[in-house]
């Protein structure tokens, strides 16, 4: 293009720039515009990560403080003395909701004595003298339920076997917090009942054993003896009496049935007594020493 063409599109140039000139601001106003945009999401970033940061810490602090929360509520139901086991423990009879309040009892006193948080907490101090106050009153009232026990056992025609399935047992729970936390009670219990049974038992197998000698079948006497005269040959012996059957002295006939019968139960004398039966001597022996043995096994 020559000088002249520059002169004509003069005005067209003119307006080109002007439009350049235009673009350029606003150019510059959307720049200024994106600038204040990402500064602000830089702002909104450093915000949400704050948050975050935020939410992370206080989700730590939730988790912790239920953790404490847990513990504290199970130190607290651990340690702390109910009023319905005061009731019961000091006013209560001695049943089936005293032995499940001696069992929490018991409880409680093992975690003061063993639990390291509460022996260095300062809750023990007002906890421990009401626990060691029930303690006391506890094994003062087992120790009186047990020695009225005792002393229906020695009374004539007791049901031994019944009192101790139905009572003994059935408390044998107490037994074991008088072991646990009154050692000294328990051998006085021990020792008492041992006394108790003693007496009771040994009474019933004198009882039984002159019972049983009612019941025994002679098959031989002193004078019926191998070789044994059945005349008298002395100025001071008496003439023997040999028993009819005195052939069959030394023969074990029906009496080894008592062998194969070892295990069967004991007699009952007033049984046996009123069918008019009478029994060898071993029956009498195998009766006695299977009671005796019964006996022993039930009491352990």
């Amino acid at each position: 293009m020559n000088k002249q063409d520059y002169i004509k599109e003069s005005n067209d140039l003119v307006s080109l720039q002007g439009q350049i000139h235009d673009c350029d601001n606003m150019l510059s106003q959307m720049e200024t515009l994106i600038s204040g945009f990402q500064k602000e999401f830089g702002a909104i970033s450093s915000g949400i990560q704050i948050l975050q940061e935020t939410s992370m810490d206080m989700g730590l602090r939730v988790k912790n403080r239920r953790v404490v929360e847990s513990k504290l509520a199970k130190f607290v139901e651990e340690i702390i003395v109910p009023p319905k086991m005061i009731d019961v423990i000091v006013d209560g009879e001695v049943d089936e909701e005293y032995m499940r309040w001696l069992e929490t009892l018991s409880k409680k006193l093992k975690f003061v004595e063993t639990d390291p948080a509460a022996k260095s907490s300062k809750a023990l101090e007002d906890v421990e003298p009401e626990l060691q106050k029930l303690r006391q009153k506890a094994i003062s009232k087992v120790y009186d339920f047990f020695v009225q026990k005792l002393i229906a056992l020695r009374k004539p025609k007791t049901n031994i076997k019944i009192l101790q399935q139905s009572v003994l047992l059935k408390y044998k729970y107490i037994i074991s917090f008088l072991k646990e936390h009154g050692k000294e009670v328990f051998m006085d219990v021990r020792a008492a009942y041992i006394d108790t049974m003693n007496k009771v038992l040994s009474a019933h197998f004198r009882a039984y054993i002159q019972e049983l000698e009612k019941l025994q079948l002679d098959i031989a006497t002193s004078y019926d003896l191998i070789g044994m005269e059945t005349r008298s040959t002395g100025l001071f012996s008496r003439a023997s009496e040999p028993l009819k059957n005195r052939c069959s002295l030394f023969s074990l006939g029906e009496r080894i049935k008592i062998v194969k019968e070892v295990d069967q139960p004991a007699l009952i004398p007033h049984i046996a007594e009123s069918s008019s039966l009478k029994y060898p001597y071993e029956v009498l022996f195998r009766s006695l020493h299977k009671l005796l043995m019964d006996t022993a096994t039930s009491e352990f």
